[in-house]
């Protein structure tokens, strides 16, 4: 039996528990046990990767908290709240995280601005993430659970460099879209042309 999680460094006013409790009660069993994955898998690359594990935890824990909501909520958000007006034309796919980051902070009370940056750049990337936010990227990627051509691959890649999984990620992510026929949000596709297209420079630290 692992050993309990108790949270050191008073990043968030919850216990370990309280937090997953909090995190539960908006999701499906299914989704939160991804979190609980997606949070040890967090934990494990920041360990690797030299940022603080428990900030990695706590941000993994939380990148899907707002994933269940109805678009009503979202789209109020985004008006009220002085975000992308573009938003409103992509889908929860996109708004769990950039948007999603809104409902942590009101309902959460979390103002840690590096966890919040991660939880909205996890679902778009972009030209400049932080290592806790290639992490989350990365994290729910490739999760002990997920399962898709190329799984492996990112895997591999993101052992051997957070950037070099992230890149993996952006291009898979854009041939999905384009594969699928569905519109790319304008962040994504720069996020693709920083870290693959060689357009600007990207900064890892």
């Amino acid at each position: 039996m692992s050993k309990p999680i108790e949270y050191q460094e008073n990043l968030v006013p919850y216990t370990h528990d309280e937090l997953m409790a909090k995190v539960a009660a908006k999701l499906t069993p299914a989704r939160y046990q991804h979190c609980l994955r997606v949070e040890q898998t967090a934990r494990e690359l920041a360990a690797a990767n030299g940022v603080d594990p428990e900030l990695a935890a706590i941000t993994g824990l939380l990148h899907d908290y707002a994933k269940q909501r109805d678009d009503a909520t979202f789209i109020e958000l985004i008006k009220t709240r002085g975000l992308d007006p573009e938003l409103v034309h992509y889908g929860n796919g996109v708004w769990h995280g950039v948007v999603g980051a809104e409902l942590i902070k009101d309902e959460l009370h979390i103002a840690n601005e590096d966890i919040l940056q991660a939880v909205r750049l996890h679902t778009v990337g972009a030209p400049y993430m932080s290592k806790l936010a290639q992490i989350t990227f990365m994290a729910d990627f490739i999760e002990p659970n997920r399962d898709f051509p190329g799984v492996e691959e990112a895997r591999k890649l993101t052992k051997q460099s957070l950037a070099a999984g992230v890149r993996y990620q952006i291009q898979h992510t854009l041939a999905y879209l384009v594969e699928k026929g569905q519109a790319v949000y304008p962040q994504t596709l720069a996020t693709y042309n920083a870290w693959v297209g060689g357009v600007g420079t990207v900064t890892t630290k």
